[in-house]
């Protein structure tokens, strides 16, 4: 699995990181210039992706003589973890896959090298992926890696009985007010143990056997796979800025309504409660995958998670479109970055931007595992899960088809582990216990109070 949130106390995390690398700034530097020889030591966290890197180490190896790539997988916790305190200790890998959200501090702590010298060109990657791993310093930290959307994900026995058809369900619009025709689907699609729909006379809430949507927690700052296909579809941004922003507008009225509209399907018995959500059991694939629910709105990085459900014919639709006349996703992507103290950088330079480029990026895409960076690499991966039988149109048209779609970025902006460790809490406390949308203007505060630091 390919997380996308944190697990952590990140707050503590930062902290810990901040003042532990100011007591060793200097220790840990390693070679400025490195080797062009030797092996180069490579983390990724997705075991999913790892005989596709493997393969790339391979051609890699080929075109440069002497080198040697050493790949080590981790679990997402124990990446975090262990690559914190390698930067700490001095044992960090040499290149290490990225995530925006640990992108700003780990910039901010200078612990990443510039990668200005490898001449990346935006215009060869998917729009807005380069872009984004660029310091406000000016120089870049991170090599666009791969890129991904969000879908609903729906289980076609249950549609199928419940009358509704993959032209509708790729038609549904939503609304703060009324919740549109998604909501009509959603409550049609959740049936209780008495056999009756959450759209007749009769349904009881409180007695569900299958709900219209899973869940998968409150969201935490970001909202990528709960959310932020909603917030976004009805206009609302993170912050004043596409990237690095300075003020965060968790306390806009249209964010407020639309989030006390998503959880309201949660009080009216449509979506998965709370307290069915389990980070580590029950996420919102496992609950499609038990029966448990209908539908559910995931990442790209989980497709062959849910096409690989057994008795479980699972397809996908494009989000749903809002008062904005436009459907959205967040677009998000991975980079690989150079650590500072990297033993060997010569080395590590030359095997990032061979995984940026297409002799890399197309071997990925051949294993129709995750959408590469560049077009051919997505071409490549394309092709791949056509292979497979699956029709991956639901991701890959919102970022080709502007006009109808909005795609946005993962917030980027300093103090992100302060922004979760506020908001991961608030957002439960407005899904698990009821508290009011409005008491995110104070959490608001709190976070813009700390930006301006």
């Amino acid at each position: 699995m390919r997380l996308r949130t944190l697990t952590a106390p990140a707050g503590a995390l930062a902290l810990s990181l901040s003042l532990s690398l100011s007591l060793v700034s200097g220790c840990a530097n390693g070679d400025s210039t490195g080797s062009s020889s030797g092996t180069v030591t490579y983390w990724l966290w997705d075991a999913n992706q790892l005989p596709a890197y493997q393969a790339c180490a391979k051609g890699f190896e080929k075109a440069n003589p002497g080198l040697k790539v050493k790949i080590t997988q981790l679990g997402w916790n124990d990446y975090w973890t262990k690559l914190t305190a390698g930067f700490i200790a001095g044992t960090q890998p040499d290149v290490f896959t990225d995530h925006i959200q640990k992108f700003g501090q780990f910039a901010d702590l200078k612990v990443l090298e510039p990668l200005d010298d490898l001449g990346i060109d935006e215009s060869d990657y998917q729009p807005g992926l380069a872009a984004n791993w660029l310091g406000q310093d000016g120089h870049r930290y991170g090599a666009p890696k791969d890129w991904d959307t969000v879908a609903l994900f729906y289980n076609q026995k249950m549609t199928k009985a419940a009358g509704l058809t993959a032209e509708q369900l790729n038609g549904l619009a939503w609304n703060p007010e009324d919740g549109g025709t998604f909501e009509k689907a959603i409550a049609h699609l959740t049936v209780d143990n008495h056999g009756r729909r959450g759209d007749e006379p009769g349904f009881d809430k409180n007695d569900v056997k299958v709900y219209g949507l899973a869940t998968n927690g409150g969201g935490d700052a970001d909202g990528q796979t709960q959310w932020s296909p909603f917030t976004g579809s009805a206009g609302w941004n993170y912050t004043d800025k596409a990237r690095w922003g300075t003020d965060y507008q968790y306390d806009s009225k249209t964010f407020q309504s639309v989030l006390k509209w998503y959880f309201g399907l949660a009080e009216k018995g449509y979506m998965a409660p709370f307290t069915d959500y389990n980070i580590q059991s029950n996420q919102s694939n496992a609950q499609v995958a038990s029966g448990k629910a209908a539908t559910s709105f995931d990442g790209a990085w989980m497709i062959s998670t849910y096409t690989g459900f057994k008795g479980r014919d699972v397809a996908t639709a494009l989000t749903p479109t809002g008062p904005t006349g436009k459907r959205a996703t967040m677009m998000n992507g991975l980079a690989d970055s150079v650590t500072k103290g990297a033993h060997n950088k010569a080395g590590a330079k030359k095997w990032v931007a061979y995984l940026a480029s297409d002799a890399c990026q197309k071997v990925v895409g051949n294993y129709g595992i995750v959408f590469p960076a560049t077009p051919a690499g997505t071409q490549a991966a394309v092709a791949a899960y056509e292979k497979k039988g699956l029709d991956v149109s639901a991701f890959t048209e919102p970022v080709a088809d502007k006009k109808a779609s909005r795609t946005f970025s993962y917030p980027i902006t300093d103090y992100a582990a302060d922004v979760y460790a506020l908001m991961h809490p608030a957002m439960e406390d407005v899904y698990g216990n009821g508290a009011p949308v409005s008491d995110l203007d104070e959490v608001n505060d709190q976070i813009n109070f700390i930006l301006d630091q």
